[in-house]
């Protein structure tokens, strides 16, 4: 039997420490803001706001965590390092924006029955501020959400919280307009329905991610094709595709080949061909003669 173990770390990473930090500063600087104008004013809504906003910082600092934990180095005991707790980050990150929609969503329903007079310009001000200052936080994420769902979590907070800051500024101004009670929290409803949408595909992603399932975008039948078809590749069998972290994905098979084929250059067409066409660094294949198996056409198709 022969094995082939590929790692390559050559892929380049955008380093987002300067992102999650940045924006965990501004963050809690307006949360003092918002929070201080809401007891000088005596505004409900702009101290629920802060607290929402306090929730975004911890997912923030929960994404960062998972991060930072990925990047460190395998160790003896971890042979795989940290790299899984970004997955376990975005699981989580995913709850806490349930957490909120759940908040918003009763907030609203409170409002329906118990309507709360807006205060005036103030509150659309000091939520316009964080409309600005929550988008410029997820603009500095937005690159990196489509490649890692670590990262996607990290952007979906901030966009959230522009989006509930900007139905504080909508709500605000019509009611002023209209003098109507129910376009806050019919507003506030809105914008809980679109965090849900978001949200849902992020937890579906990372619970499917914790169970070691093929990796969103990864695709599983054209790997198998890619294998299977390869010259001197007469059988497959046990093909496990997995996510080591957010943003790599580990390959194992077992391939049943002829007794004299030359298995060197099958291996590295096959490492090559994984990462570029599929985006798979880290493989690990099992070569099997058919010799000695008999048969092999009775493993083929066991994936």
């Amino acid at each position: 039997m022969m094995h082939i173990h590929s790692h390559d770390h050559s892929h380049g990473k955008v380093d987002y420490n300067f992102a999650f930090g940045f924006g965990i500063v501004l963050n809690a600087i307006y949360i003092l803001v918002e929070a201080g104008y809401g007891l000088a004013i005596g505004s409900l809504a702009l101290l629920a706001d802060a607290g929402h906003n306090l929730s975004d910082v911890l997912g923030l600092l929960l994404a960062w965590g998972g991060y930072y934990l990925g990047r460190i180095g395998p160790t003896q005991r971890r042979t795989y390092g940290w790299r899984s707790s970004s997955i376990l980050a975005a699981f989580l990150n995913a709850l806490l924006l349930l957490m909120a929609v759940g908040a918003i969503t009763w907030e609203a329903v409170q409002r329906f029955s118990h309507p709360v007079p807006i205060q005036g310009t103030t509150i659309m001000v000091v939520a316009g501020i964080g409309v600005l200052i929550n988008v410029l936080t997820a603009l500095l994420f937005l690159r990196g959400r489509k490649h890692d769902i670590n990262i996607q979590g990290a952007f979906l907070h901030m966009a959230a919280d522009a989006g509930v800051s900007l139905g504080v500024v909508v709500a605000g101004l019509l009611t002023m307009v209209y003098q109507l009670g129910w376009i806050d929290p019919a507003v506030s409803l809105l914008i809980a329905a679109v965090i849900l949408l978001s949200t849902w595909g992020l937890l579906r992603d990372s619970t499917a991610l914790l169970l070691h399932a093929v990796p969103p975008g990864i695709d599983d039948r054209g790997i198998a094709k890619f294998l299977t078809e390869a010259d001197g590749v007469e059988a497959m069998h046990d093909l496990h595709i997995w996510a080591m972290s957010t943003t790599e994905t580990a390959l194992t098979t077992h391939l049943v080949v002829p007794e004299a084929s030359d298995t060197d250059q099958l291996l590295d067409q096959l490492r090559i061909g994984l990462q570029a066409q599929f985006g798979i660094a880290h493989t690990t294949i099992q070569i099997e003669r058919s010799a000695k198996l008999g048969c092999p056409q009775e493993l083929d198709g066991a994936i």
